[in-house]
C-alpha cells in the first residue's frame, strides 16, 4: 500500500509537485479537432474564443496514414498559437497503441508548458493511470517543466466502468473523466450502433388496461446510459475530479444531442464533447445554468445568509441543503459570467460582483 503522506511527492526527480486540487474553470465543452486538417487548422482564429476547452484528437477519428500528421500539426499551433483562456488538451492514441509513447515523449517535451490535460482513452484500471502518471513525471522533469500536467480518462469498456472508482482515486493528476458510450456499447456488447443518446428499443411499457385489454399502451423511450454516468459522476466528486459526458454522434440531432446533453447536466456532468460547431453552442446553452434558476438561488442565499433554518420562499421550504444546491449554481454561473459578459448580463451580475 503507498505510504498517503508520499500521494502527492513528484514520481520523478525534478518533476514538479502533483497538484492539490483540481482548477475548476469553465469547461461547458471540449471541442475536438483534428489539426492535420488543415481546413480545420485555419478556422482556430474564429473558434478558440467560442470554447472553453479545445482538444487536438491523435486518436479514434484520425486514420493511420495520418496520425503522425495530426501530432506535428497539434506541436505546431501550439507553439504559435496565443490561446488566450481557452484551455489547450489533447487525446493521446490507446496505450496499446504503437504511436502512444511518441505522443506522450513529444507532446509533453515540446508543448508541455501549453498542454494543461492529457486525455487517455480506453483506461481499465488503476494500473493505467499509474503507467502515464510515472510517465508523465519522467517526462515532465526531463522538458523542466513546473506545472504538472493532468490526465482524464475515458470510459470505454466494461471494465473501465467496473473500476472507475479505483480509476478517480488512483493519481493526483485525475483531472476528470468522460463517458465513451460507442467503445462501452461494444464492451458490454449492447446492442445498438448509436453513438450517446437512447434508443427507441429501449423502453418502459404500461400494464394493459384492466377494463380494455385491447387499448395502446403508454410506452416511454429509457436513458441506456443513466446508470454508468451516475456512478462517474460520483466517483469523481468524491475526489474532486470533474466528470464530462462524451460524444453525441448524429451531428444533425439537435433536439436529441441537446436532450442527452442536459440529462447529463442535471446529473452533475460540467460539460461534453463538441465534434462539430453547432454542438458548440448547444453545450454553451445546456451547461451554462438558466437565468431563471440563478435568479431563483440568489434569492435563497440574500434570504438565508448562513444557511441555518428552515424559510418559505415563493411558498417553497428552503433549509440548509436546498441553500447547498444554491450555492452550487451560483458560483457556477458567477464563474461563466466572468468569462461571457452576455452571460453576466443575463445573470444580473455587475462587473464588481464576478
Amino acid at each position: 500500500m503507498r505510504n498517503p503522506r508520499d500521494y502527492f511527492k513528484p514520481l520523478a526527480i525534478d518533476a514538479p509537485e502533483p497538484v492539490r486540487e483540481i482548477p475548476f474553470k469553465p469547461s461547458r465543452m471540449i471541442h475536438f479537432l483534428d489539426f492535420s486538417n488543415e481546413k480545420m487548422v485555419a478556422k482556430l482564429p474564429d473558434t478558440i474564443p467560442t470554447v472553453d476547452i479545445l482538444l487536438g484528437n491523435l486518436e479514434d477519428a484520425v486514420p493511420l496514414d495520418k496520425k503522425e500528421a495530426a501530432r506535428e500539426g497539434l506541436i505546431s499551433v501550439a507553439r504559435e498559437t496565443d490561446f488566450g483562456d481557452t484551455a489547450l488538451w489533447t487525446r493521446v492514441n490507446e496505450l496499446a497503441s504503437p504511436y502512444v509513447l511518441d505522443d506522450l515523449t513529444r507532446i509533453v517535451t515540446e508543448i508541455g508548458d501549453k498542454i494543461e490535460v492529457i486525455m487517455v482513452p480506453k483506461v481499465e484500471g488503476p494500473w493505467d493511470i499509474h503507467y502515464v502518471d510515472r510517465l508523465l513525471a519522467q517526462l515532465e522533469a526531463r522538458a523542466g517543466l513546473k506545472r504538472a500536467i493532468l490526465m482524464h480518462a475515458i470510459l470505454e469498456t466494461s471494465i473501465g466502468v467496473a473500476n472507475l472508482e479505483e480509476i478517480a482515486a488512483a493519481s493526483p493528476r485525475i483531472q476528470g473523466m468522460s463517458f465513451g458510450p460507442a467503445d462501452l456499447a461494444a464492451s458490454r456488447r449492447m446492442k445498438t450502433t448509436r453513438v450517446g443518446g437512447g434508443h427507441p428499443g429501449y423502453r418502459t411499457i404500461a400494464d394493459p388496461d384492466p377494463d380494455d385489454p385491447d387499448a395502446p399502451r403508454p410506452s416511454y423511450q429509457q436513458d441506456p446510459w443513466h446508470y454508468s454516468i451516475a456512478r462517474m459522476v460520483d466517483a469523481c466528486t468524491a475526489v474532486g475530479a470533474l466528470p464530462f459526458y462524451g460524444p453525441y454522434g448524429d451531428i444533425r440531432d439537435i433536439e436529441g444531442c441537446e436532450t442527452q446533453f442536459r440529462a447529463a447536466f442535471l446529473l452533475g456532468c460540467v460539460g461534453a464533447w463538441s465534434l462539430h460547431p453547432a454542438q458548440i453552442e448547444i453545450a454553451k446553452r445546456v451547461f451554462s445554468p438558466e437565468p431563471a434558476e440563478v435568479a431563483f438561488a440568489k434569492k435563497v442565499i440574500e434570504a438565508i445568509p448562513d444557511g441555518r433554518g428552515v424559510h418559505m420562499i415563493d411558498g417553497k421550504m428552503q433549509d440548509d441543503a436546498t441553500w447547498k444546491q444554491c450555492q452550487v449554481m451560483v458560483k457556477l454561473a458567477e464563474m461563466l459570467a466572468r468569462k461571457d459578459p452576455e452571460l453576466a448580463e443575463a445573470y444580473g451580475f455587475t462587473p464588481a460582483a464576478v
